[in-house]
């Protein structure tokens, strides 16, 4: 009966609990029930300030945000929860209930999120530029990537990529194709390739032989006479080659005139115009010839007399049986090369040496350092093609004719790797690329009745493929091939050992007197090299690879400010009239000149300013405009304030030992430079920059360019004024004239010199991040440094004016003091602007060292890994030491008994304050000699607290030292004694200032 009445107790509170949560739900579990199916009476009464549900009021906007963002966290939490088939269906039925631009949104962040990476070109590009694209295959190219896709096949098989093909050929399509016919001009193409007449390598050698079968009876006197119509046919070419070239070069430059000299010693001399000989003094294009003979005369090895082109044309003519077939080629080129008779007292050079050295080869460049007088150099690239090499060669030699060549390459005893895509075998020879490539190269050489041959520098003659290479190249070229025959060991000692003799590729029983690498480069050169050129290569590379585009580039830099230099200074611009379109021209000539590497400048200008009258000439024609004025325009070069010093200073009387007048009219002069470099600034870079922000198309902001250039204008105006007071003293200058009151009145104001310089450092950090983050004034400034208005230089280096301008000064002032005797009454006031601008350029120094050491600091605490912080308070980097830590394993013997080991390498970093230690690591680099150090930090010991002792030599130990600290001591031993002295002697001075400092 208990029972029943509990169960019908707990049926009704059931019951109760259910009647109030339907009535009025719990405020947890409100988001499980769905706003349609489910009103409550409090809901109906909020139904005018809610929507979609009766629990986010809209006017409530706080509250509503806020619930949102808890909202949103739930779901990600249970996203995160989820395993990834659950996110994929959460994701799938999401994206399937968004709208059209929902959907765009969604496509648009994931392309940024996960960018496209691979992508097909023609399905992005328009068709023309896949078509474009796909007109540099060649038609094998072409029918491969017709198997990629049926997109890629109809690209491939259009008419406009096979028709050109088909034509070039003489393969004309006999119908004309329909407007929906597909593919014809390519099935017409592959019709007539099938269709070829081709023979067999076995089948073209019985019909015409090849290079290795030699012709017997009249085909042999046949190929001999063929060989010799084209050596004299080719002579002709390059000798009406050279005869162009030497009418250029012995052209004399305007106003110029040269005295005759007798030649000494068989030196190449600079002779008359009408002498008949004529000795180039073009400097080679890689490498500059030592010696170098005439373009236009050949020697005679005969008689050892010198003949010209056409005497040695009729000696050819008597020995060939074809001479009759020449004579009216004779008759033409005799009227190119007849000379008078040759001076008895001009001895002419023989052919230079023409030696190719591969980039690839290690420590060229002591190589280099050692070749021999009369030896033409070729350093090449070993990345490039068998035509750039044939074309570097062209231009190095000038038409001239080598005497024998020689080739520095990496290679062994089977081939020679030329090129990085181009090595030479027995194989690649007869290549059509090779082959052509030999038969140029050697036809500048000569032949080998005239001494002429190859030197091949790798060991070709220690084995049967090698001396196979070497038959087949000589009987390509016609000429003595020798090499060296592997008798030495090492990498290339081989080279100094034993060479073949001339029996092994050229029949001749002779054997040469010495190895004939000692003809292009000196012997303690080459036996230094031979022996050490691995290991100096680990030098020689990191150097190349650190400081050869920085040298390169400065090389540039340093010819734009010689031209600068030479146009601004020594021909005096300023003082030039000369017409518009000359102006224009000289001025791009010489601006592209010294951006070149050129060695024949007045060729270059030559084909420069003939491009660019044509350039000219078209630009009227299509433009319409009227031929130009050549003489109305007469603009002068200089800037405004170069301007106001010419003219201006009447020519000063002469006095022979007037040296306080020099240095006062070198004061003015340098001044007005000065002035002009200043003027350059505001004019080149501050006045575009303003025009293009007041045109609402700022490059810069007007905070960055008052930054940068607003100090410049106010040391210009300073300065201007300086000038002309210094101007006016001049004027009227004389034994008693006094200049010290205008330089004490510019001392005066050198509070101007200072806010520019406190200023210097943020002005180069502003332009460098302005140029990084800005394209605009990148553009800006690539077109406004180093042209002629800036003086060739660039706008950090114009900034860097003032600061020279200060030593300037300085050294001037002490000029005039010195030859300004003590009762002169300029004496005074020299002395004392002297002495401010002592102080002044101390203060420069000051700002240079202290920029200098946090630049120092920088490196060191980026070189230092898990290094603290070690820009604290005043401190600098004094010196670094490289040590060995050692150990000992019993501390209780007796320090001159007492063994040690090393534990590591660490490396010693010594500042005013402190003494760093850190742990060296160095790592090599495989298949190299080349390795690098890395830097860990270990300790830090303040200096005050740090005591130091040096432990005595012993058998056990040397050049070692104790450096002991609060804590800790640490044993180090450096590699040489001189080393530790010279470290211990800094570390006490600083132990020294610092604990001075500290008291």
């Amino acid at each position: 009966m208990q029972n029943t009445l509990h169960i019908i107790t707990r049926v009704s509170n059931l019951k109760a609990c259910a009647r109030r949560t339907m009535s009025t739900p719990h405020s947890v579990k409100r988001w499980q029930l769905s706003g349609t199916d489910y009103e409550s009476q409090r809901g109906r009464s909020l139904q005018s300030g809610t929507r979609f549900s009766s629990w986010t009021p809209l006017n409530n906007r706080t509250g509503n945000l806020q619930l949102f963002e808890e909202r949103i966290n739930l779901v990600l939490h249970w996203f995160d929860l989820w395993t990834d088939g659950q996110r994929k269906h959460l994701l799938h039925s999401l994206l399937t209930r968004c709208t059209k631009s929902q959907l765009k949104f969604c496509k648009d962040l994931l392309m940024e999120t996960v960018p496209v990476t691979q992508v097909d070109f023609t399905s992005v590009l328009p068709r023309f530029l896949s078509l474009y694209v796909m007109s540099f295959l060649s038609p094998r190219e072409l029918s491969s990537a017709a198997q990629v896709s049926w997109h890629w096949r109809v690209l491939a098989e259009q008419d406009c990529l096979w028709a050109g093909r088909c034509i070039s050929r003489g393969w004309f399509l006999p119908y004309t194709p329909g407007e929906k016919e597909f593919g014809a001009w390519k099935n017409h193409y592959v019709s007539c390739v099938s269709t070829l007449d081709w023979l067999t390598p076995r089948e073209a050698a019985e019909q015409y032989g090849t290079l290795n079968q030699h012709s017997t009876g009249m085909m042999e006197e046949e190929e001999e006479e063929r060989r010799k119509e084209r050596r004299i046919r080719q002579m002709i070419r390059d000798k009406l080659q050279e005869e162009k070239k030497h009418a250029m070069r012995t052209r004399k430059a305007w106003g110029s005139y040269t005295k005759p000299e007798a030649a000494r010693g068989g030196r190449t001399q600079t002779g008359r115009p009408g002498s008949g000989i004529t000795f180039s003094s073009w400097p080679s294009l890689s490498w500059p010839p030592r010696t170098v003979g005439s373009p236009s005369v050949c020697l005679s090895l005969d008689r050892g007399q010198p003949m010209t082109a056409a005497q040695s044309l009729e000696g050819l003519q008597a020995s060939s049986p074809s001479s009759e077939r020449l004579s009216k080629a004779s008759g033409a080129l005799s009227s190119f090369t007849s000379r008078p008779p040759l001076p008895h007292n001009v001895c002419v050079t023989p052919p230079a040496l023409l030696l190719l050295i591969s980039s690839r080869i290690p420590a060229y460049e002591l190589v280099l350092s050692g070749v021999k007088d009369g030896v033409v150099v070729v350093l090449y690239d070993h990345r490039g093609t068998l035509s750039a090499l044939l074309t570097q060669v062209e231009r190095t030699i000038s038409g001239q004719r080598a005497q024998r060549l020689g080739l520095l390459a990496p290679g062994g005893t089977e081939e020679i790797h030329l090129l990085h895509a181009s090595s030479l075998s027995e194989k690649t020879l007869l290549t059509p690329d090779h082959r052509e490539f030999w038969e140029k190269l050697c036809g500048w050489v000569a032949p080998t009745e005239e001494g002429g041959g190859i030197d091949i520098f790798s060991p070709l003659a220690a084995s049967a493929s090698g001396v196979a290479l070497m038959h087949t190249l000589s009987t390509l070229t016609g000429l003595e091939v020798l090499a060296p025959m592997g008798f030495a060991t090492g990498s290339f000692q081989n080279i100094l050992g034993e060479w073949s003799d001339g029996s092994v590729c050229a029949g001749l029983s002779e054997r040469q007197p010495e190895a004939p690498a000692l003809q292009f480069v000196c012997e303690s050169v080459l036996l230094g090299w031979c022996r050490q050129a691995q290991w100096m290569e680990e030098a020689l590379g990191e150097l190349r690879g650190c400081w050869g585009p920085q040298l390169q580039r400065v090389s540039l830099q340093a010819r734009s400010r010689a031209l600068g230099h030479f146009l601004w200074e020594k021909i005096c611009l300023e003082e030039l009239c000369v017409s518009k379109d000359l102006n224009e021209a000289l001025t791009e000539g010489l601006t592209a000149l010294t951006r070149q590497e050129e060695t024949r400048p007045l060729e270059f200008l030559a084909h420069f300013l003939t491009r660019w009258r044509e350039e000219k000439e078209g630009e009227e024609t299509s433009g319409g405009k009227k031929g130009r004025n050549k003489g109305a325009d007469d603009l002068p070069l200089a800037q405004h304030d170069s301007k106001k010093c010419v003219g201006l200073i009447p020519e000063l009387p002469q006095i022979v030992f007037d040296w306080r007048g020099a240095a006062a009219r070198e004061l003015h002069h340098s001044e007005c430079l000065y002035l002009g470099r200043l003027g350059a600034v505001l004019k080149v870079y501050q006045e575009p920059l303003t025009a293009a922000l007041n045109s609402n198309r700022a490059i810069l902001s007007y905070t960055d360019i008052h930054i940068v250039l607003s100090p410049v204008t106010q040391i210009l105006e300073l300065n201007r004024v300086f000038q002309a007071d210094l101007q006016a003293r001049l004027q009227q200058w004389g034994a008693e004239q006094c200049v010290g009151d205008v330089l004490v009145k510019l001392c005066s104001k050198l509070r101007v010199y200072t806010n520019y310089l406190n200023n210097y450092t943020t002005a180069l950090s502003t332009i460098d991040k302005c140029r990084e983050t800005k394209p605009p004034f990148r553009a800006f400034l690539k077109r406004a440094d180093r042209t002629l208005a800036t003086h060739m230089l660039s706008l950090q280096e114009l900034l860097l004016c003032p600061v020279w301008r200060i030593q300037e000064y300085v050294t001037l002032l002490q000029a005039l003091s010195l030859h300004t005797h003590t009762g002169h009454p300029d004496h005074t006031h020299l002395c004392s602007a002297l002495s401010t601008l002592l102080g002044f350029r101390e203060f420069i120094q000051k700002l240079k060292r202290n920029s200098e050491r946090v630049g120092l600091m920088e490196e060191t605490q980026q070189m230092i890994q898990g290094c603290p912080s070690l820009r604290e308070g005043n401190r600098q980097l004094i010196i670094t030491q490289d040590a060995a830590l050692l150990r000992s394993p019993d501390e209780q013997i007796p320090e001159s008994l007492r063994t040690f080991e090393q534990v590591s390498d660490v490396g010693l970093f010594l500042f005013n304050d402190a003494l760093v230690l850190t742990r060296r690591n160095v790592h090599h680099t495989p298949f190299t000699l080349a390795h690098r150090s890395a830097h860990t930090f270990l300790a830090s010991v303040a200096l005050s607290s740090l005591a130091v002792r040096a432990i005595t030599h012993s058998r056990y130990v040397r050049h070692a030292l104790v450096l002991e600290g609060p804590r800790r001591s640490w044993v180090c031993a450096t590699e040489r004694g001189e080393e530790r002295e010279h470290f211990l002697s800094v570390l006490r001075s600083a132990i020294s200032s610092a604990l001075t400092g500290h008291q």
